[in-house]
């Protein structure tokens, strides 16, 4: 086990792991310190400079999500340290002077969330003249999924860390100088023209809205129902996944997909393209949503679970009793769980007697 020490933060006594961040201690000791570029699954960065705190023996403010603990450090953050706070309200500022702002003059909400907004709203903000970047986007970029809006973006790098250590694609990076850096790819391509895998995990990680999903509804965060967990059901691993619900023209409808947030799953808040974006079938005009079965007229009739289970074993009984046990197959699915896959196998020998069983997951 990692040896354990304590350190002060705000002067409360935090339990700290050697190795460790002074951002992780803090957050699981439920202490709050602003940040844009940090994410769990991540190398630091400290590329926002939102965590700055201040460190007894240290000349600077520190991040905190690249600073080591240390035994009986003593950390203050905005809520102790006024020089802590001084600092923010100025950075914050200086970010909103390159944001799009909404009528309040805060920056504007996505439907992915602002954290930018979020952390203005702590904050005593200045008033500064609007800085004209000429970032770029790729208006031609004719992906379906993906679409990034350069004056929301903060250059935290989130997005380009994200598909460098956890894709391993390098799809994205950041380009240009000066006020011209943006979120480019190799030659401006689109996406669709890269390595890119069109997994999402960019716009999951991104923490101000400036990547998000095309062909989503324009729900904003406060306006959704609820959110339902359940896995995704595309593969056999049980990535665990958000369906983000929300009522449209009256009806509750799913609007988007999001992962949980990363060290909660299996998945740690990563999913493919499949999962995160092949959610158009759950309410299309097409899909089945009731068993059916093909009566005497030789049409399809909607039927209760118990009329077509019924249906589905008296045939089966039939081909048994007519050809024999040899005469039957059972196919599975890498798509059902390890329970499913089991009972069907049982099923076949216990239930039929047949040993022709077998799975897609096998080929």
């Amino acid at each position: 086990m990692a040896e354990t020490f304590t350190i002060t933060v705000d002067g409360k006594p935090v339990v700290a792991h050697a190795g460790e961040m002074v951002l992780r201690a803090a957050q699981r000791a439920g202490i709050h310190i602003p940040t844009l570029c940090d994410d769990k699954r991540l190398d630091p960065a400290g590329a926002c400079r939102a965590c700055l705190v201040e460190v007894d023996g240290q000349r600077r403010l520190q991040p905190s999500c690249a600073w080591k603990v240390a035994p009986g450090q003593n950390v203050k953050t905005q809520e102790t340290s006024k020089r802590v706070q001084r600092h923010q309200d100025v950075l914050v500022s200086l970010y909103m002077a390159d944001h799009k702002l909404d009528d309040e003059g805060l920056p504007v909400e996505t439907c992915n969330g602002n954290g930018l907004r979020e952390w203005a709203q702590e904050c005593q903000t200045l008033s500064l003249d609007a800085v004209e970047a000429p970032r770029a986007a790729r208006p031609g970029d004719k992906n379906p999924y993906i679409t990034f809006q350069p004056e929301l973006c903060v250059l935290c790098a989130r997005c380009t860390r994200y598909c460098d250590e956890i894709e391993a694609v390098n799809a994205i990076t950041l380009t240009g100088r000066g006020s011209e850096t943006t979120i480019g790819t190799a030659g401006m391509r689109g996406l669709l023209d890269t390595s890119c895998e069109l997994c999402g995990g960019c716009i999951d990680t991104c923490p101000t809205g400036a990547l998000v999903e095309k062909k989503a509804i324009e729900i904003l965060p406060q306006q959704l129902e609820r959110k339902v967990r359940t896995t995704c059901n595309y593969c056999g691993v049980g990535c665990q996944m958000d369906l983000n619900v929300a009522k449209v023209d009256g009806v509750e409808k799913v609007v988007r997909v999001t992962s949980p947030p990363p060290g909660e799953t299996v998945n740690d808040g990563n999913l493919c393209i499949k999962g995160r974006f092949a959610y158009d079938f759950i309410h299309h005009k097409d899909r089945i949503t009731e068993p059916m079965i093909r009566k005497a007229d030789g049409k399809l009739h909607a039927v209760s679970w118990d009329e077509a289970l019924k249906f589905a074993a008296e045939g089966m009984n039939r081909v048994k009793q007519r050809h024999g046990p040899k005469a039957m197959g059972f196919i599975s699915s890498a798509r059902c769980t390890g329970e499913e896959n089991f009972l069907m196998g049982k099923v076949a020998r216990a239930a039929f007697k047949s040993g022709n069983v077998h799975s897609c997951a096998a080929t």
